[in-house]
């Protein structure tokens, strides 16, 4: 699993990380019943509190994509949901829109991805 974190942005950092997270099990990157990599590792790999990334986790849970337990980490729960796919889509268009790229050609990649 790779997570980008933009330090220039003003959206705050579990955020970013959950969004990241929340693309990835929309796009199936990240499988239905695969553990995340515990808290602390990911916090230690992109060098971030603990507590950063434990929210992200509780932002995941909340919105249903994965599932806390004890002593065991987070779960990822199902099949991509609305939210899910929304994410996906706010952090395409957010990269599209860093990028440089036209609302027109953005549009025009989704709507071939979609019919493909």
């Amino acid at each position: 699993m790779f997570v980008l974190i933009d330090p220039t942005t003003v959206t705050p950092v579990f955020t970013q990380i959950a969004e990241s997270i929340a693309t990835q099990i929309a796009t199936g990157t990240v499988a239905t019943g695969s553990r995340l990599p515990a808290a602390k590792e990911l916090a230690d790999s992109l060098g971030v509190n603990v507590h950063t990334v434990l929210r992200a986790y509780q932002e995941l849970r909340d919105d249903g994509q994965v599932e806390l337990r004890r002593g065991r980490g987070a779960v990822v729960l199902g099949v991509p949901t609305a939210e899910g796919v929304r994410v996906a889509v706010a952090q395409a268009a957010a990269e599209a829109k860093a990028a440089g790229i036209p609302i027109g050609t953005l549009l025009a990649l989704i709507r071939k991805e979609y019919e493909s």
